[in-house]
């Protein structure tokens, strides 16, 4: 942290001011005491070390510089030490588009998993072994263009938005996807999950869903490929581009290039979506657990048409019976209905022939009364009038009535107690309002 120092005036003395009249100590100094001071810190270190090997500063310098160039190998010469490429060591700086940077810092094993420390150190490293100087030193040539692709990875690798760029496009990254044989040997699960595991760091949309074994349910299944079926990509295609002239150049040009950067970028978007479904189809087509949930679907479809199917037959049988059974109670209802129609045929035709009976009785009973004449044979006239009058009365009674009337005229022989009869009844008819006074005049 840089120091800033600001230089201030010091106050001036009130007019008229004197030490020896306005100055007031408030307190005594102490007496002086003897220490002793032992030397310590890095600087003293350096010092002795200089006394006990006789070295002048630089020698110092340069023999410590080395010590910590072998500190630093030494501590980095595990996680990120790679053997070097003859053919990579080659390699001209101005071709850096085509170099693989992790590889270049030795770092390939973690691509795009590498952090920003393991970058930093794996590029301290290789500073340390290619810096031209050291080369140079070393009696080597002084030839710097392996130093510039390590520099270039380096920017390039931290850099967040050019490593995306570089990470987009790495092949070294891609996992090939397994054949068919090397998946019927019972690694499909592994395979393909390492596989769809790598397409699965262009994701925008984490954590990326994983492919599961034979024991994953339907909905994680299905989860899994609805995922990859709409698979959010962000990867791009930028790296690849062409170089823009600078603005100096033509603009037609450059817009032409520009354009034709776009034009390219697109291509390759759609080819990446094609050749990813491609994947996830093959991927689906593969999965036993697809042909597991389609038949224990089909097994559940089929069993509930069975049920419906069964449920059918039942509800048909149930209506089946209840139609037999209304038919077989409208039939009885029909036969009862018959029976009772018979039977009231009957009884109506019993009730008319007793009627009839009963009215030749009546009419009969006249006769017996003799007409309802006093003496002797009764004339014509009396016997029509007679006659009307009972046929008078039969019409206004009912068939009980008549029966009753003709239960009274049994076992009466006389005129004058048949007379009687008929007059009792032509009363009661009078009385009930269904004859009126005068209606029977043989009778009066």
């Amino acid at each position: 942290m840089a120091t800033v120092q600001i230089s201030l005036p010091l106050p001036v003395l009130p007019e008229g001011w004197s030490g020896e009249k306005d100055f007031k100590p408030v307190g005594q100094l102490s007496q002086a005491t003897d220490r002793n001071i032992e030397p310590v810190g890095p600087h003293f270190l350096a010092h002795a070390r200089r006394q006990r090997h006789k070295r002048t500063f630089s020698e110092d310098d340069r023999i410590q510089a080395q010590a910590n160039v072998k500190k630093v190998e030494d501590d980095d010469d595990g996680d990120i030490s790679e053997p070097e490429d003859p053919l990579m060591l080659q390699r001209e700086a101005k071709d850096w588009k085509n170099q693989d940077h992790y590889a270049v810092l030795g770092i390939s094993r973690y691509r795009h998993r590498a952090t920003e420390e393991q970058i930093k150190r794996a590029h301290r490293k290789k500073v340390l072994k290619h810096h031209p100087d050291k080369k140079a030193a070393a009696g080597g040539t002084e030839d710097d263009q392996f130093f510039k692709c390590i520099q270039k990875a380096f920017e390039v690798l931290l850099d967040p938005v050019k490593r995306r760029q570089f990470d987009s496009v790495d092949e070294a990254a891609e996992v090939e996807p397994p054949s068919k044989k090397e998946t019927q040997k019972g690694n499909f699960y592994k395979l393909w999950g390492k596989l769809l595991e790598s397409e699965g760091r262009f994701s925008n949309i984490n954590p990326v869903p994983k492919l599961g074994n034979e024991k994953s349910t339907k909905e994680d299944v299905e989860h899994f490929y609805n995922f990859w079926y709409n698979f959010d990509s962000w990867r791009t295609f930028e790296y690849l581009d062409e170089d823009v002239p600078d603005d100096n150049e033509n603009r037609d040009q450059k817009r032409h290039v520009e354009r034709k950067n776009q034009n390219a970028r697109r291509k390759k978007k759609t080819e990446d979506t094609a050749r990813l479904r491609k994947l996830v189809d093959d991927c689906l087509a593969l999965d036993e657990r697809i042909k597991k949930f389609r038949q224990e679907e089909h097994a559940q479809k089929n069993k509930r048409r069975f049920e419906k199917e069964a449920e059918q037959k039942r509800l048909a049988e149930e209506a089946a019976k209840a139609k037999e059974e209304e038919a077989k109670l409208l039939a009885e209802k029909e036969a009862n209905e018959k029976a009772e129609k018979a039977e009231g045929k009957k009884a109506k035709e019993a009730a008319k022939n007793a009627a009839k009976k009963n009215k030749r009785v009546v009419r009969g009973a006249v006769k017996d009364g003799n007409y309802f004449h006093a003496s002797g044979d009764a004339p014509a006239s009396q016997i029509e009038v007679a006659l009307n009058d009972v046929d008078h009365i039969i019409t206004k009674i009912d068939n009980e009535e008549l029966a009753s009337l003709t239960s009274k005229l049994n076992g009466k022989k006389g005129a004058s107690d048949i007379k009687q009869v008929f007059q009792d009844e032509v009363k009661r008819l009078v009385d009930t309002g269904k004859l009126k006074e005068g209606d029977a005049k043989s009778l009066a």
